[in-house]
């Protein structure tokens, strides 16, 4: 059996931090596990090979909620990145951090250490900025390479004075002092392509002798002594393998991963576990509770002319051709696009302080994440609640990890997701319907009636879905809380040697994508660990 200092559970983004970080230090052994493959095929490197790749499960584990009764019965799409570097691989590669406030409520909730001031430092710690080159907001030498996009389309900047029509101010850094206002995307791209963060903090450091990265291992349980975790047990193909851990097993195996795994080694909710005939190692109410995401809208209009729009088209299939062309030599062009190019922070109702709203242009149809495919031209608009309050959970299907857990949202259970949402969709299509946009814009593909809360109540239950952002399932808490599964060191309560680094430690959402916090959350966990040494 193989024996390291450290077992990271999960190649995901926190996942390759950790890793990278612990094995910084000669001294230690470090072995990463990660269930999907190496994270370098074309696909991931191409920064518009998402689009691609994500509706059809590739570099994806391809989840799907059970039923959602706020959905009229409709199961959710959950796609998560299956590759090393996680959903890192298959993301709209956006960097954002979120509002101040998000932290300074973790730290208001019991989790010292985890205020705005206390996390800055870690944002900036990963980030290397090629545009923006404040130190005292931004990392300008850190692994991770954060820039704006190379080629934009020009429909970008017909969206942002809509915006600025409708009094929404442009905003020049969506992660600098300001947060509400309208704004040019950054992503994590490098030299026009997909910079994930494997290969920013683990391909370039293969080479490493203490640093053992596993790939298609599929984790099967975490290993207990007692109540001290003591290794992981994984499998590759058919052959059932082990590691072990002499000071700490890193669970980073992302917001359904990391429940899933703990509950099929015995660590959740007692009478749950017993159902299945898990023995329990330790009794854990809140593993693979307080669920929470991103509930999104899709605004889609139909283009009255082809320029500027990604479609399928003779004149589109040319542009498509013409862009890989650019991309393979130049590193330029269409496939450089992030999809979602443009954005706007903004605030369902003139009474509310902090921006409830995130909107992002989308410069093609992306119906059903792009599952649903449409003749022609058009252009969309996702728009997400902030700061949604509906809590899920996370089950066990059974006790093989090879099955995918019982994901339920329950979405729109709280009154608040759904009278928001409305609100925030009415100021969307007035954006939408801003002059600026008359020489684009067709009939909408699926209709809303911007002064009929009622229909757009409807229409959001046949039509909304997830924006790609669940986190909180094993939520950091203090010894008050009894659904807090780690402290604010990131260690699982009552087990030891036991730690957890992934978007499931969020204890409430942060107001926007997640990716940026989930790096930050790793950095500080691996300066965690080597604090406690």
């Amino acid at each position: 059996m193989d024996e390291f200092d450290y077992v990271v559970v999960g190649g995901g983004s926190a996942g390759c931090v950790v890793a990278s970080r612990l094995s910084e230090d000669p001294a230690v052994r470090v072995c990463l596990l990660e269930a999907g493959g190496e994270g370098r095929n074309a696909l991931i490197r191409a920064p518009l090979g998402f689009a691609l790749g994500m509706p059809r499960g590739i570099n994806s584990w391809n989840y799907e909620t059970v039923p959602q009764a706020g959905f009229g019965g409709r199961r959710g799409f959950q796609p998560r990145g299956k590759a090393l570097g996680g959903s890192s691989t298959i993301n709209a590669m956006i960097y954002a951090r979120g509002h101040r406030s998000d932290y300074d409520r973790w730290a208001d909730l019991g989790n010292p250490g985890w205020a705005w001031d206390d996390v800055l430092p870690y944002f900036r710690k990963s980030e290397c900025n090629a545009i923006h080159r404040d130190p005292l907001l931004h990392g300008v030498d850190g692994p991770l390479n954060v820039t704006n996009l190379r080629s934009p389309s020009p429909l970008n900047d017909v969206f942002l004075q809509a915006c600025q029509n409708q009094g929404i101010p442009f905003n020049d850094d969506l992660n600098g002092e300001a947060h509400h206002g309208c704004y040019h995307v950054q992503v994590t791209q490098k030299d026009g392509e997909r910079h994930s963060v494997a290969a920013a903090f683990i391909h370039p450091n293969l080479d490493r002798p203490n640093l053992d990265v596993r790939c298609e291992a599929h984790i099967s349980r975490v290993r207990f002594d007692g109540r001290r975790a003591t290794g992981v047990e994984y499998r590759r193909g058919d052959r059932l393998e082990t590691v072990a851990a002499r000071r700490e097993v890193v669970m980073s195996a992302g917001a359904f991963g990391t429940p899933q795994i703990l509950m099929a080694s015995g660590v959740g909710p007692g009478a749950h576990l017993q159902e299945l005939g898990i023995a329990p190692v330790l009794d854990v109410a809140g593993v693979g509770q307080n669920l929470q995401d991103h509930i999104s809208a899709l605004l889609i209009y139909r283009a009255r002319i082809p320029d500027h729009t990604v479609g399928i088209s003779p004149r589109g299939v040319v542009e498509i051709l013409r862009g890989i062309w650019q991309w393979r030599r130049h590193r330029r062009g269409l496939v450089t696009s992030c999809a979602a190019e443009s954005g706007v922070y903004y605030r369902s109702s003139p009474e509310v302080e902090v921006s409830d709203m995130e909107m992002e242009l989308i410069v093609g149809i992306g119906d059903d994440h792009g599952r649903k495919l449409h003749l022609g031209h058009g252009y969309s608009a996702h728009l997400l609640l902030a700061r949604p309050k509906s809590l899920g959970e996370v089950r066990l299907a059974g006790t093989d990890t090879r099955v995918a857990p019982l994901i339920d949202p329950k979405y729109f259970t709280d009154p608040y997701d759904m009278e928001t949402l409305v609100k925030g969709t009415q100021v969307a299509l007035d954006i939408m319907a801003d002059p600026v946009f008359d020489r684009y814009r067709g009939d909408m593909l699926i209709h809303y009636d911007r002064d009929d809360p009622r229909q757009i109540e409807e229409t959001l239950r046949r039509h909304a879905d997830t924006e790609y952002h669940p986190c909180g399932t094993a939520k950091m808490g203090p010894d008050s809380d009894p659904m807090a599964v780690v402290d604010a060191r990131l260690r699982v309560r009552g087990i030891d040697g036991l730690r957890i680094a992934d978007a499931s430690v969020m204890p409430t959402i942060p107001s926007n994508n997640i990716h940026a916090p989930v790096i930050m959350i790793g950095e500080k966990c691996a300066d965690l660990i080597r604090a406690s040494v």
